[in-house]
């Protein structure tokens, strides 16, 4: 047997070959079983939004806070430096008001150098329950000092401990390295609660472009951008 231009050698495949041609059918199958919305789904009538994307968020994520959607403030946090490699991370939501979507991580943290090189970003949250999903684009900004601190202050311990740890992303040699580490940060913590980590900055994306994207029982589905224009939004339709 000789192997052809693509490196495939001829002639019937190994029975490696076919288990792992089994294994990935058989996932496949199973991905395009899975079902996606539950019917009862809620609506978007595009006439009836405000006229800014701040407005309507506030209501998404409060109905998806009362609808009880697990998580219904953690995001996806798309980044690329200068190098354009794009990195995304789940992180939290702390608030939403006229001067963005506000997160926070330590100014050392891979997203945060990312951010530094380049102060763009992209933010997708996803409500299966409601057949929801938000993105967000726009431009990163750091907060001011106090405003990093008084959101420093307001986490648990446990996530404090965790912000003094550091070397987010650096190699570790063990669990127990880390476990040390942690415990340590926590005994500082708890020993000085007005302890904090100088690192930690308060991000606000300020949006250019807001997309709310709605399902339907029927399977259609809506989606509604906002884009800024100056000071104003530009409301209009999407094909999905």
């Amino acid at each position: 047997m000789s192997a052809g231009a693509g490196g495939r050698a001829d002639g019937p495949a190994s029975p490696a070959g076919n288990e792992r041609t089994h294994e990935s059918s058989s996932l496949r199958d199973r991905l395009r079983a899975l079902p996606t919305f539950a019917p009862g789904l809620p609506t978007l009538d595009p006439d009836a939004t405000p006229s800014d994307p701040v407005t309507l968020f506030r209501v998404w994520i409060e109905e998806a806070i009362d609808a009880e959607v697990p998580l219904p403030h953690a995001m996806t946090l798309a980044t690329a430096g200068a190098s354009g490699e794009v990195r995304a991370r789940t992180v939290i939501l702390k608030d939403v008001d006229s001067s963005g979507w506000w997160f926070a991580t330590g100014s050392s943290s891979p997203k945060a150098r990312d951010l530094e090189e380049n102060p763009h970003a992209a933010l997708t949250f996803l409500w299966p329950a409601l057949g929801r999903q938000v993105r967000v684009t726009g431009a990163v900004t750091p907060a001011a000092p106090a405003t990093s601190t008084a959101d420093f202050l307001a986490r648990s311990e446990g996530s404090r401990a965790a912000a003094l740890v550091g070397h987010q992303s650096e190699p570790l040699a063990s669990g127990q390295e880390y476990r040390d580490a942690f415990a340590g940060a926590l005994a500082r913590v708890q020993r000085d609660p007005t302890l904090i980590e100088p690192a930690w900055t308060a991000y606000a994306l300020a949006p250019t472009s807001v997309e709310f994207w709605q399902a339907s029982d029927d399977r259609g589905q809506t989606r509604l951008r906002y884009r800024a224009v100056g000071h104003d939004w530009e409301k209009g339709l999407l094909w999905p």
